[in-house]
């Protein structure tokens, strides 16, 4: 019984040391300096933005509107820098502005007219999907001030800005959860919406919050994400949605809502970053790397279903148990 609540505790951990030690094995190139700085570039952009999704799932929600929200923030940025001269700071936070809105707009249709949360978040995805369409025609935009680059690329020392970000964000989410009010209320509702309501938390507002803050960290993701490429692409937030619901997933953030951690989402975001650019080394076929993708958040979402199982078992027994005493 304690190797497997170990399991349940490091499982993630193990796998990602596992999955570094193979690839460590089959690419030469794979512990590099380079490739280690690079998979840290990659992963920094999903970690922000699985704060947010971790968030939403914390409170029974799912958003699946996120990556479009990164491309939609990619293109308003690049074409307010680009098109109407904005200065880069002004187009950043004009963007930011623009994606908290989007998410605080999903969280009022989803608790004021009680429309069920995938739903709204995918007809969102493809209508921001549409609008980013409509704004650059389909065409990339370039052609920034070279100081915006900073962001993406620029350095603090030997550690990359993004992955700086990143982890300020980890820790800014971490310091919600586990020190502030609003953490216990995220966990409070999703896990159990009516029995949180009754104990007086304001549900509807926070999930104002928690689906604004997503578009936030969307936002955030999607600058750094424009600063990294310096072109603003339609096609760069395609699927991501899906990656970071996978590190969430990965992370142990429950699809039924209230419970996760952090700092497990962090080693499924490294997972996500490790597995991508592994494949990669090894020259695994983008169809094929969709497949493994797709399988390794089936078998996520699977685990997690079981586990519930289990716990919902356990809890049904010990009622059992308490009735049984009380009645004799």
């Amino acid at each position: 019984m304690k190797h497997i609540e170990s399991f349940k505790k490091y499982g993630i951990f193990m796998v990602l040391v596992i999955l570094m030690t193979y690839f460590s094995f089959a690419s030469s190139s794979f512990l590099s300096t380079n490739n280690l700085f690079t998979i840290a570039r990659q992963v920094s952009m999903l970690g922000i933005a699985a704060v947010g999704m971790a968030f939403v799932l914390l409170i029974g929600g799912i958003d699946l509107s996120i990556g479009s929200q990164v491309t939609l923030v990619n293109i308003v940025a690049a074409w307010l820098m680009v098109n109407a001269g904005v200065h880069p700071v002004l187009a950043v936070l004009l963007a930011l502005t623009m994606s908290t809105a989007i998410g605080f707009f999903n969280g009022w249709i989803i608790s004021t007219i009680k429309m069920p949360p995938i739903i709204v978040t995918l007809s969102m995805m493809i209508i921001l999907e549409g609008v980013a369409y409509l704004v650059c025609k389909g065409l990339p935009i370039f052609g920034f001030p070279s100081s915006f680059s900073i962001i993406g690329q620029g350095y603090v020392g030997i550690i990359p800005i993004p992955v700086i970000i990143m982890v300020a964000i980890m820790g800014l989410g971490a310091f919600i959860l586990n020190r502030t009010y609003f953490g216990r209320y995220f966990y409070a509702v999703g896990g159990n919406e009516e029995a949180a309501t009754l104990s007086g938390i304001n549900v509807v507002r926070v999930k104002y919050l928690v689906y604004s803050l997503s578009g936030l960290f969307a936002g955030i993701a999607g600058i750094v994400m424009l600063s990294r490429t310096n072109s603003g692409q339609v096609l760069v937030g395609k699927g991501f949605e899906f990656e970071v619901l996978t590190a969430c997933v990965l992370g142990g953030v429950s699809v039924n809502g209230g419970q996760g951690k952090i700092s497990n989402v962090f080693a499924g975001v490294l997972i996500i970053g490790v597995l991508s650019n592994g494949l990669v080394l090894l020259n695994v076929s983008q169809f094929t790397q969709m497949v493994i993708k797709g399988s390794v958040l089936l078998l996520a979402v699977a685990f997690d279903s079981i586990q519930k199982q289990q716990r919902n078992k356990k809890i049904k027994e010990k009622k059992t148990g308490a009735e049984a005493s009380s009645g004799s």
